[in-house]
C-alpha cells in the first residue's frame, strides 16, 4: 500500500512549506516519488509548490506558455465529491518525473479558460433505444457550456467508422444540426473514434492562448470494430492534452467491460465517469460535467529536467490535506526539437 508512505510525504511537503522561500528545503527519505539522489546519499524532497510566492488574480489573462512550460487543468474534491473552490497554491505538492518542478509560473483557480469540447456520440447498434435521449441531453449540454465566444466545439458520431458531422464552431445551430443529423447503426469501433478526435481535431487545433480541450464521450464503453488499441487511445488523448469525461449508457445493474474501459480512459486523462441511471436522467450527467468545467484550477510550471525527447513524463499532484482529492492527467509527453 502507497497510503502510508504518500501520507509521509506529504508531511515533509506541509513543513517544508512553512519555511521562508530563500531557504533551502532539507534533504528528505521518501517512499512516494524518489527525486535525484543528492551528494550525501539521501534524496531531495520536494518542497510544496510556489509561484513566487504569489498567485495569479482571477480575472488576470494567462500569458501564453513556452514550449518548456506545462500547462495543467485539475480538479479538486471531498470524499463525497464535492468541488472545494479558494485553494492557494501552498495547499499543494506536484512532482514531474519524480522531481519537483524548477518554477510554478501561474496558478489561478475558478478558471474560465476557451474550451475546445467534442462532443462524441456512440451510434452504434447497441444504443438505438436510447440515442434520442442522448441527442437531447447533448444539445442542451452544448446551450449550457459554450458561453464565451472564445469556446468551440464539434460533433463526431461513430459506429464502425468516425464521421464528423460538425466542424470546430461557436454556432449553436449548427452543432445541434450536427448532432441532429446522427444516425444509430453499425457496429462499435470507439478506439478508433477517440483516436481519430484526438489526433485530427484536439492536437491539430493550435491556439496561441491556453484553452481547455475536452471530450464528452456518450457509449457504453463495449468495442468491436476498432483497428487501434485502447492505450493507443489513451497515448493519443493524452498527446492532445485532452481531458476525457464519459457517460455510460449502460443501465446494467452490474458495472460492465465496457465501464471498466471508460474507467481507463477518464482516470489516464484527469476526466470523470458518470453513470446515469437512467436514459431519461443523461441529463444530469451532462450538468455534472457543465458544473465541473466551471470548478476547475489552472496552473503552469517548468520541470526541473525538461528534455525534448517524445518520452512519457509522468505527474503526480497532491492535495496537502489528505481530505481533499485531486483529479488530474497522469503524465504528457514532451514534445520532440
Amino acid at each position: 500500500m502507497l497510503f502510508g508512505p504518500v501520507l509521509a510525504a506529504l508531511s515533509v511537503f506541509t513543513l517544508q512549506a512553512q519555511q521562508p522561500a530563500t531557504r533551502a528545503s532539507k534533504p528528505a527519505q521518501t517512499a512516494a516519488a524518489p527525486a535525484a539522489a543528492s551528494q550525501t546519499g539521501q534524496q531531495a524532497q520536494p518542497p510544496a509548490v510556489t509561484a513566487g510566492d504569489q498567485e495569479t488574480e482571477p480575472g488576470v489573462p494567462l500569458i501564453k506558455t513556452n514550449v518548456n512550460e506545462v500547462s495543467l487543468i485539475f480538479t479538486v474534491t471531498d470524499k463525497h465529491g464535492h468541488y472545494i473552490p479558494n485553494l492557494k497554491l501552498s495547499d499543494f505538492a506536484l512532482l514531474d518525473n519524480q522531481r519537483a518542478p524548477q518554477k510554478v509560473t501561474s496558478f489561478r483557480q475558478q478558471i474560465n479558460l476557451p474550451l475546445r469540447v467534442g462532443i462524441l456520440i456512440d451510434t452504434s447498434t447497441s444504443i438505438r433505444s436510447r440515442f434520442k435521449f442522448e441527442q437531447q441531453a447533448a444539445n442542451e449540454f452544448l446551450l449550457d457550456v459554450l458561453k464565451s465566444t472564445d469556446d468551440r466545439a464539434f460533433v463526431m458520431g461513430f459506429d464502425v467508422t468516425p464521421d464528423v458531422t460538425q466542424d470546430w464552431t461557436n454556432n449553436l445551430d449548427g452543432l445541434a444540426a450536427g448532432v441532429n443529423r446522427l444516425r444509430p447503426g453499425g457496429g462499435t469501433a470507439l478506439f478508433d473514434a477517440v483516436y481519430t478526435a484526438c489526433r485530427d481535431k484536439q492536437l491539430s487545433s493550435r491556439n496561441p492562448e491556453p484553452v481547455r480541450k475536452a471530450i464528452i464521450l456518450i457509449t457504453d464503453g463495449d468495442d468491436d470494430q476498432s483497428r487501434v488499441h485502447l492505450d493507443e487511445a489513451i497515448k493519443e488523448c493524452q498527446r492532445a492534452e485532452t481531458i476525457i469525461y464519459a457517460i455510460s449508457t449502460n443501465w446494467m445493474p452490474t458495472r460492465g467491460r465496457g465501464d471498466k474501459v471508460l474507467a481507463q480512459m477518464t482516470e489516464a486523462t484527469g476526466g470523470l465517469l458518470l453513470y446515469p441511471p437512467s436514459a431519461e436522467e443523461m441529463y444530469q450527467s451532462f450538468k455534472n460535467i457543465e458544473q465541473e468545467l466551471r470548478s476547475q484550477y489552472a496552473l503552469t510550471y517548468v520541470p526541473a529536467d525538461f528534455k525534448y525527447n517524445g518520452e512519457f513524463r509522468t505527474i503526480y499532484l497532491y492535495c496537502l490535506n489528505r481530505h481533499y482529492q485531486v483529479r488530474a492527467k497522469k503524465g504528457y509527453f514532451a514534445p520532440k526539437q
